[in-house]
């Protein structure tokens, strides 16, 4: 199995544009749920949802979620194939410039973070086969299958919007329950997902990857990664304690230093350093998470490093916790990974 690309981040606490927010309540509003409803606990002024160049918190957006889920606990692929190319600005259209999906796929793994996903995706190719597998784990349980299907949703359309002919899907499978009305399942998939499955994944024919699109532009793609390449910087590097607690992280042997050990290393409390890293819309543990998963590849890329092995370096007690979250991270064991 090989993995198309590394997401430059592995969690959802990024800062975030409005226009997911903006799109929930017009959802919303069409299906009879009120703005201030929507709103409730967010602390968004609804003057904000006309701004667009305004940026929040992905808490905030997570409220907004959780306040719609809460009326309409099964519109997540509704809600999801309401994601279009456009609706991610300057992203979007590095997707539709792009040359091949796998260009497009690689852009949005690069720049996941100029993104609206809340679960952590990979794209790794297994043979004749594409799987594009989300990770909720990171997720509140209340939110977590309404995301998954809205984020899968989405990226089922946006990817269709790229495409000539129709997205050649073979399966699509979710970890949650059978909803009792499939039919928006059955429009946006092109097929019946499988409930009650390991892993949140659609599996597509890999071919599709080379498939020329059909708006690619060499010259509007590079114009559009260079205006995320400005957007991506400011946002990651603003607030700088992240960079900073990312950089300690990547100079550790075994990650053996703990969140008041890195705090004291900045020269602030944990508290502070937590509190920093929320309004940089990140945490510890997911930034812990994303430079173990950096390193885990690159260990497990020489062949002769046993699967303990990498546990151990990478400051695992065992090697199973390691094998969990190594699953989590890629939707894939580290052996069959490395196969």
């Amino acid at each position: 199995m090989t993995s198309l690309a590394e997401p430059v981040v592995r969690h959802w606490d990024f800062p975030r544009g409005i226009a997911s927010v903006a799109l929930l309540v017009r959802f919303g509003a069409e299906h009879g749920v009120p703005l201030g409803s929507l709103l409730q606990g967010s602390d968004l002024d609804p003057a904000l949802l006309a701004d667009p160049v305004a940026e929040i918190d992905a808490h905030q957006e997570l409220t907004v979620v959780r306040n719609l889920a809460a009326r309409l606990p099964h519109a997540g692929v509704a809600v999801g194939r309401r994601y279009h190319a456009t609706t991610f600005g300057v992203l979007g259209y590095a997707f539709l410039s792009a040359a091949t999906l796998q260009d497009a796929i690689t852009t949005a793994l690069r720049y996941l973070d100029l993104s609206f996903a809340f679960t952590a995706p990979s794209a790794v190719i297994d043979g004749d086969r594409l799987v594009l597998a989300l990770d909720a784990g990171a997720l509140p349980d209340d939110v977590a299958s309404f995301l998954v299907e809205r984020d899968l949703a989405a990226i089922h359309t946006v990817v269709g919007e790229l495409m000539t002919g129709a997205v050649p899907v073979l399966g699509v499978d979710f970890t949650h329950a059978p909803p009792e009305d499939v039919r928006e399942h059955l429009e946006v998939f092109g097929v019946r997902p499988d409930f009650g499955a390991d892993a949140d994944q659609s599996v597509v024919d890999v071919a599709v990857l080379a498939e020329v699109l059909r708006l690619a532009s060499p010259e509007t793609k590079a114009a559009c990664e260079e205006q995320c390449r400005a957007l991506a910087t400011r946002r990651r590097e603003s607030p700088g304690v992240a960079q900073e607690v990312r950089r300690l992280l990547e100079s550790s042997v075994r990650f053996q230093e703990t969140m008041p050990v890195v705090a004291r290393a900045l020269g602030v409390s944990p508290r502070t350093l937590r509190r920093r890293l929320a309004t940089s819309g990140t945490s510890y543990q997911a930034l812990l998470d994303e430079v173990r998963a950096k390193r885990a590849v690159r260990l497990l890329a020489c062949g002769d490093t046993s699967v303990e092995a990498v546990a151990d370096q990478l400051g695992f007690a065992e090697a199973a916790s390691f094998i969990h979250a190594f699953r989590r991270w890629y939707g894939v064991t580290p052996s069959r990974y490395r196969r």
